[in-house]
């Protein structure tokens, strides 16, 4: 079950989409500039058809989440409840030197980063002082073993169901504080 039926089925409305080079099979993804022009569409369809998004939050796994982070940091997704990053790709596998976080500080809405503990894109500790940086606060919820899509090892002590339930319960407990606030 995807983490967007979850919530779903736990009451929050949930919109997934895919971006355009993954609906015409293209492995390669669209510049930058087509990336955040989707997410822009995304955001103001949800915007006009949906009752209650007046209190949005937005979100992506990896490349999905940063694109989200970059428009809202610009101003184009309008005022934002949150934003919600699973496995925030913080630089390429191997190249900490190349830091994706430099727009983060304009971004002015919540956020929460749900960061793998193995994960090549930026681990736990390189994303925690950028974190602690961020105004409004921003929070790290860190998966105990888990990689860049928050698989664990066999022998973690959790089993892999209990550890997406345990990411989907911080990620609808956040949601719902935010969206109260």
């Amino acid at each position: 079950m995807s983490f967007a039926t979850e919530l779903a089925e736990r009451g929050i409305d949930t919109v997934t989409f895919n971006f355009l080079y993954i609906e015409q099979g293209r492995r390669v993804p669209d510049r930058t500039p087509g990336l955040e022009s989707c997410w822009r569409a995304v955001t103001e369809t949800v915007r006009e058809r949906m009752t209650g998004a007046e209190r949005l939050a937005i979100g992506g796994k990896s490349m999905g989440g940063r694109i989200a982070s970059q428009v809202a940091a610009a101003g184009g997704a309008g005022e934002l409840a949150g934003l919600v990053f699973l496995g925030y790709p913080l630089h390429p596998p191997g190249r900490p030197d190349r830091l994706r976080a430099a727009h983060l500080p304009a971004v002015k809405a919540p956020m929460l980063f749900v960061q793998g503990s193995r994960d090549p894109f930026g681990t736990p500790a390189e994303l925690k002082p950028i974190v602690a940086e961020l105004d409004p606060p921003a929070e790290l919820y860190v998966l105990e073993g888990g990689d860049h899509s928050f698989k664990v090892p066999k022998n973690a002590p959790l089993a892999q169901a209990d550890v997406f339930r345990a990411v989907q319960d911080r990620i609808e407990t956040w949601l719902r504080s935010i969206v109260q606030r």
